[in-house]
C-alpha cells in the first residue's frame, strides 16, 4: 500500500505536467518616434492694403451774436489806514 499511494502520486504529477497550456501573446506596444525636421517653406505674399476711409462733415457753424455777457465790476479798493510797507529792492547779482 505504500507504494500504491506514491506511483499514483507520481503518476498524477505526469498527467498534469502533459497537458498543453495556450501561451498568452501580448501585442508589442507601438512607439512612435518623430523624425528629423523638415526645411522651412516658403515666405507667403504681403496682403493687399486697405481702402481710404471717407472724409467727416464739416461741423455746424455757430450762432451769430451769441458772444458771452461781460462778467461783473469790481468794488473799488478801499484807502489804507496810514501803514506804509517798504519792500527792499533785490541785491545785484555778483559778477
Amino acid at each position: 500500500m505504500k507504494y500504491a499511494i506514491v506511483f499514483s502520486a507520481v503518476l498524477a504529477a505526469l498527467a498534469l505536467s502533459a497537458c498543453d497550456r495556450p501561451t498568452v501573446v501580448t501585442p508589442a506596444a507601438v512607439i512612435a518616434v518623430p523624425g528629423p525636421a523638415g526645411p522651412q517653406g516658403a515666405t507667403g505674399s504681403t496682403g493687399s492694403t486697405g481702402s481710404t476711409g471717407s472724409t467727416g462733415s464739416t461741423g455746424a457753424t455757430g450762432a451769430v451774436g451769441s458772444t458771452g455777457d461781460t462778467g461783473a465790476t469790481g468794488d473799488r479798493g478801499k484807502t489804507g489806514g496810514g501803514t506804509v510797507v517798504v519792500v527792499p529792492a533785490a541785491p545785484a547779482p555778483a559778477r
